[in-house]
C-alpha cells in the first residue's frame, strides 16, 4: 500500500447518513491496481473464502496485511469512533457473484468495521453495483450506488441499520473484504463459518 493510498484514506469524508461510510472510487495508482488484479486468485465459485485458504501471491497478502497496521487502524478508528488498536482483523476474498448474491442485509454485530476493496478491470454492467440503502426492504431506496471497479473502496461502520446490497449480477466480481472484529472468538467463528460455507456451496453449483 502506497503512502498515497494512506493519504486518500485519511482525507476521505465520512457520510453519516444512512449510516457512517465513505467511498473512494480509486484507492490505488493504476499500476498497483493492475498488479493486484492480476494477482487475484481465480475464484469461479460463489461465496467468501478465507484468504489463508486460497493460493495468493505475497504481494496481495502484503497489501491486505497493511490494513492491520497501526497507522491504518488509527485512521479508520478515528473516522468511525471505534478503538481498533487491539481488534482482530479478518480478510476474505470473493471472486464470483451468483444470481442470489447481493441481497439486502446488514453485517454481523461481531463485526465493527467492514471494508470492501474491488479488484475488477472495469465495470460496464448496470447491475452488481453496491448500494447504500435507507432500509432493509427496498433495493431502490438508496443514497449511493458504488462502482466495483479497479481499486474502488468502501468502508462502513457496522450498525443495526447498515443495510446494503446490489441488484443481481452473475459473473466475475472480485473483491477483498476486510473486517475488524469484536474479539478473537468472533474471528475464529467467522473463519470457520466461511471455510465450511464455501465448501458446501461449491458442492451445489
Amino acid at each position: 500500500m502506497s503512502q498515497n493510498t494512506i493519504e486518500l484514506l485519511s482525507r476521505a469524508a465520512v457520510k453519516s447518513s444512512p449510516f457512517p461510510h465513505f467511498y473512494l472510487e480509486r484507492s490505488l495508482a493504476s499500476e498497483e491496481a493492475s498488479a493486484l488484479i492480476a494477482d487475484f486468485p481465480p475464484l469461479d465459485k460463489g461465496g467468501s473464502f478465507n484468504i489463508n485458504d486460497v493460493k495468493t501471491t505475497e504481494r496481495l497478502r502484503d497489501f491486505v496485511e497493511q490494513f492491520g497496521s497501526p497507522e491504518v487502524r488509527q485512521i479508520l478508528g478515528e473516522k468511525f469512533s471505534v478503538d481498533l488498536s487491539d481488534k482482530p482483523m479478518m480478510a476474505t476474498l470473493r471472486g464470483y457473484s451468483r444470481a442470489k448474491d447481493g441481497r439486502i442485509h446488514t453485517d454481523s454485530k461481531s463485526k465493527l468495521i467492514t471494508l470492501l476493496i474491488y479488484l475488477n478491470d472495469e465495470w460496464p454492467a448496470s447491475t452488481g453495483r453496491l448500494r447504500i440503502l435507507r432500509s432493509g426492504d427496498n433495493m431502490d431506496d438508496y443514497t449511493d450506488e458504488l462502482l466495483p471497479g479497479p481499486s474502488s473502496l468502501v468502508a462502513f461502520k457496522v450498525t443495526d441499520n447498515c443495510w446494503h446490497g446490489y441488484p443481481s449480477f452473475v459473473g466475475k466480481r472480485q473483491a477483498i473484504q476486510i473486517n475488524f472484529l469484536s474479539g478473537d472468538k468472533a474471528k475464529k467463528k467467522h473463519q470457520f463459518f466461511h471455510g465450511i460455507s464455501a465448501r458446501i456451496k461449491s458442492l451445489f453449483q
